[in-house]
């Protein structure tokens, strides 16, 4: 650090600006302030007094504090992947925070599934005191360099007037455009109180040279710089998040091919359950379309079991005789042959937030005839509106001929489930077959989903089994 810089910097604040040193307040407050403004229901949480104030001032703002086991790692991991979760059901973001060092390390990959499965999340991570970063400090390591690859933005606080603002930063980063992880690091002794952190930095109370003197001028200079301001009123409400929407004449060319098309295909990858369209307004543009659909990643059990809409089986043979495909959020990678399986005879309309996905594998085996970089929902709602003012209707043949291939399928299916056994070995057709017809009816959480009514809960795929 550059000591007059410091002292500059810290003259400067400590002059115009008073320190409250009889405060007991401290960092956790501000943060457990700005996730209470946020929505934020629940933290899940590894235990460390790194992060300690955090909690304590959570549960007093009413934040649920979910903590986990520490004895072993995949418990570590396994905080993040249930913050993971409540994002993905809640629409909302998702927050973890965890002690230093092996607390986050063990954390890096949950934090990669977040950054690919396009998740909502904020982790918070402790650290070592600002004055012993890189000094041997327990459980201190570069932890920026390990998570800024991963995270759409990562930062670390220093300044207590400097937490606010960070943390409503990552969260609209976190929210904004295509959704992913944030970090933000704070030092042990940006949390913790004023006079605690006096009583712990180390003041020689009886200098007796100009050395010790100047040490602990630079040593209250420096708690000084960190708690200057600290407690100005700051805006913690959330920042308006930005999201991609289509333009006009995107979603004009759209309507144009799918009205002149006689067999389109819709594929809906996960993307499309993002907000700021809720699941049910999402259902009545599919259903508004008429498009025959597969359903992939989370939007799995979008249209519930008996949708005529909704096809399981054979979409290879349904993509090769397509004229009209339209990709919602599905990405040309290994799950389509990277693209292969798309029939050159066929337009192509694809859409997505994220660019590269949006463009994977173009050109080496797929054309887009379309491709639009917007919310999918979104333009899915749009589009949806516009077809039915004109009237369009999938032609009945197309979808017909469809269902009687999925009729096919399932009645070769059942047939292959009537035996107990294959191979000598239990026939695993036979086994899920069984079980389907002896679990109950599956119900959703509601509580989960608050923006699908009961009804839309029913129909979900997602279950609990009745005791």
């Amino acid at each position: 650090m550059d000591l007059s810089a410091a002292y500059c910097d810290v003259l400067l604040a400590t002059t115009h600006v008073h320190v409250d040193e009889n405060s007991k307040n401290h960092g956790g407050e501000l943060v457990a302030s700005v996730l209470k403004s946020h929505d934020v229901q629940e933290i899940f949480v590894l235990c460390g007094g790194h992060i300690s104030p955090i909690l304590v001032a959570a549960e007093k703002l009413g934040i649920k504090i979910i903590d986990t086991r520490h004895e072993v790692h995949l418990e570590r991991s396994r905080l993040f992947f249930a913050a993971d979760a409540v994002a993905r059901l809640r629409q909302s973001i998702g927050v973890a925070a965890v002690t230093a060092g092996p607390g986050l390390t063990n954390t890096i990959t949950a934090v990669k599934n977040a950054q690919m499965a396009e998740s909502p999340l904020l982790l918070i991570g402790g650290a070592a005191p600002t004055l012993l970063k890189g000094r041997g400090a327990l459980q201190d390591i570069d932890q920026l360099v390990l998570f800024r690859p991963l995270c759409k933005f990562a930062a670390r606080v220093e300044r207590l007037r400097d937490i606010v603002p960070t943390l409503r930063e990552a969260i609209k980063a976190a929210t904004s455009g295509c959704p992913g992880p944030v970090f933000v690091e704070f030092p042990v002794d940006v949390l913790y109180p004023y006079q605690l952190v006096v009583k712990e930095i180390g003041f020689n109370s009886k200098p007796s040279g100009f050395i010790q003197k100047a040490i602990n001028f630079y040593l209250r200079c420096h708690v000084s710089r960190q708690f200057s301001a600290a407690w100005q009123p700051q805006d913690i409400t959330p920042l308006p998040t930005q999201i991609p929407m289509p333009a006009f004449e995107e979603v004009d060319k759209i309507v144009q091919l799918i009205s002149s098309a006689k067999k389109p295909v819709m594929l809906i990858g996960s993307q499309a359950m993002l907000p700021p369209v809720v699941p049910k307004d999402l259902v009545k543009a599919v259903e508004l379309l008429g498009i025959p659909v597969y359903l992939g990643g989370m939007a799995r059990g979008l249209l519930g079991k008996e949708n005529r809409l909704q096809m399981r089986q054979n979409r290879k043979d349904a993509l090769r005789d397509a004229d009209l495909t339209i990709l919602a959020g599905t990405v040309c990678d290994f799950r389509l042959s990277y693209g292969r399986v798309l029939s050159k005879r066929s337009k192509i309309v694809c859409i997505n937030r994220n660019r590269s996905q949006l463009t994977k594998n173009e050109k080496a085996f797929w054309n887009a005839d379309v491709s639009v970089q917007a919310d999918v929902a979104s333009t899915l709602v749009q589009i949806a509106n516009h077809i039915e003012k004109s009237g369009y209707k999938v032609p009945f043949e197309w979808i017909d001929e469809l269902r009687s291939r999925e009729d096919d399928k399932d009645s070769k299916n059942a047939a292959k489930a009537t035996e107990e056994l294959a191979h000598g070995f239990i026939n695993p057709l036979n086994f899920l077959a069984r079980l389907d017809k002896t679990l109950m009816k599956w119900w959703m959480y509601p509580s989960f989903y608050p923006n699908i009514n009961d009804a839309q809960c029913k129909s979900r795929n997602t279950k609990r089994i009745e005791q």
